[in-house]
């Protein structure tokens, strides 16, 4: 008997309640350093993989970007009209849809973003056919950005447990590594104020520099800088809190 993908457990409608600090006053701040430096020559529309509710997506839009989004979490979507001018975003604008067969035409967007560790989830080959679709719909000469987590000072700062108590709700969290460090685990106890209790599990594939751009070449993508953080301040492995990759497709290899 299958169970349900725990990335599709963890996604729930009270990923909201949970982190409620990731809003859209956060994404405006997370998108400026790409807004300003990274997508100010791109052709053509935007796509926003792994979009969750959307708050990304609105952030540029607000910008004057053109800009899709698409997530497997429906009820991320659903609720991205309890955004601030989220019913900008309906109309065709969201769809759900697994990143793994993206529901557009090849050569579509001048840019394709992959935000908040939205990538590592689906193993060795499911992760190799979602980078593949990302450089599918991409543009020659288009941008993709990869915000990833940095291994380095995952492994040296991982707290095995926490806990959180906040409006109610209680998080409690255990934390391993796995497969010599490459995989980082975390089981989840969430109990909400109603006294519901929900549990599920992560698992997340960590992608060293060298291993993302031999991928992204593979796929005939060239990168072009990485970042530590979204302010874009260089990446440094023992200090960066996060690993941006800025990459550029050149063309589609046939390994792809």
């Amino acid at each position: 008997m299958s169970e349900t993908p725990w990335y599709v457990e963890a996604f729930r409608s009270d990923y909201r309640e949970v982190y409620s600090h990731r809003n859209l006053p956060a994404a405006r701040e997370e998108t400026q350093w790409l807004a300003d430096e990274v997508l100010t020559e791109i052709v053509g529309p935007l796509l926003d993989d792994c979009c969750g509710f959307g708050r990304h997506s609105l952030a540029l839009r607000e910008r004057g970007f053109d800009v899709f989004g698409i997530d497997l979490s429906s009820d991320l979507l659903r609720s991205s009209v309890d955004l601030e001018r989220g019913a900008e975003l309906l109309g065709g604008r969201l769809a759900c849809a697994d990143m793994r067969a993206l529901p557009f035409l090849d050569d579509r967007f001048g840019a394709v973003l992959n935000l908040f560790t939205s990538f590592g989830y689906l193993g060795p080959e499911g992760d190799r056919a979602a980078l593949g679709e990302m450089l599918r719909v991409l543009r020659p000469g288009g941008i993709l950005v990869m915000d990833l987590m940095n291994p380095t000072r995952i492994r040296e700062g991982l707290q095995p447990s926490s806990r959180e108590e906040r409006d109610g709700i209680v998080l409690e969290s255990e934390r391993a590594l796995l497969d010599g460090g490459q995989r980082v685990t975390k089981r989840v106890r969430l109990t909400l104020p109603s006294g519901e209790v929900r549990s599920w599990h992560e698992d997340v594939r960590m992608y060293e520099p060298a291993e993302i751009d031999e991928l992204l070449a593979a796929g005939g993508a060239v990168p072009l800088r990485r970042a530590g953080a979204f302010d874009g301040r260089a990446f440094d492995s023992a200090t960066a809190e996060r690993q941006i990759v800025v990459a550029q497709l050149s063309r589609i290899a046939e390994s792809a």
